[in-house]
């Protein structure tokens, strides 16, 4: 019998990995539990999934979900960094609109400040970025192109940045940095993604056979805040927070058992 790897595409594949945890996050949970509810009568259930997207969508939960996916509550000092072979800078943070030849920024733009700053530090020679594109966006340009020439702009040398082929996921960026340095036995790099996304491209590095030092960047959730009455009511803000802890911790999960 053929695999599952076998009958689908590489598309067709990546695009059911993002699909699918859909229905186990707390929107598209919740809203299940509404449908079958509501066709089956169950009032109980109704209110029971109004109550549990409520919970969800309070931004004091999201909140304390992100805080237990981020590796840390700080950031690393570059002066406390050691000596690696290249900086790698996980991908996921340019948004491609027509006209604007550097795209624009998402939330994770930390990832590429945090990078340049480490290589402006003399931390290591080499800056790599990732290439990612994904299949629906065939007419996108790899974001690793478009971040190496926004780092010439800020005086990085063009000779020193190295861009990955093309990647879907983090399991593909950790396969594709090793390529790039494959000439050098057990690298050391020096790891820049979103604290929540650290745990598990560290793992996945380090797997790769890469020495890893962690530098988690994008941090979610504001450590200063006091706690006031609006955190206690749903908005968009919290229920995306609450998401991206939960899909994270799917990942996690994911990529541990597919490695066993």
């Amino acid at each position: 019998m053929a695999s599952v790897c076998g009958v689908f595409s590489p598309s067709s594949m990546l695009l059911f990995h993002k699909i699918l945890p859909v229905f186990l996050l707390p929107l598209g949970l919740g809203l299940v539990i509404l449908f079958f509810a509501v066709l089956l009568r169950r009032w109980l259930f109704v209110w029971l999934g109004i109550a549990f997207l409520w919970v969800m969508g309070m931004p004091v939960t999201g909140d304390y979900l992100v805080r237990q996916v981020e590796s840390d509550d700080r950031r690393v000092p570059v002066d406390s960094l050691q000596q690696a072979d290249a900086v790698v800078v996980l991908g996921g943070m340019v948004v491609q609109v027509p006209g604007v030849r550097y795209g624009e920024w998402r939330e994770a733009a930390d990832r590429f400040e945090g990078g340049v700053e480490i290589y402006k530090a003399g931390k290591a020679p080499l800056l790599l970025f990732m290439g990612a594109k994904m299949p629906w966006a065939p007419d996108a340009r790899p974001e690793g192109e478009i971040l190496s020439e926004r780092a010439v702009l800020l005086g990085v040398d063009e000779h020193d940045i190295r861009v990955t082929g093309t990647v879907g996921n983090t399991d593909d960026e950790a396969r594709e940095a090793g390529k790039l340095l494959s000439g050098i036995l057990r690298p050391r790099v020096i790891l820049v993604t979103s604290a929540f996304h650290m745990p598990r491209a560290s793992m996945l590095f380090r797997k790769a056979g890469m020495r890893v030092q962690e530098f988690p960047v994008d941090f979610r959730t504001d450590y200063y805040d006091e706690l006031t009455l609006v955190d206690f009511f749903p908005n968009t803000s919290g229920l995306g927070n609450s998401e991206l802890a939960i899909r994270e911790l799917i990942g996690r999960a994911y990529y541990v058992i597919k490695r066993r």
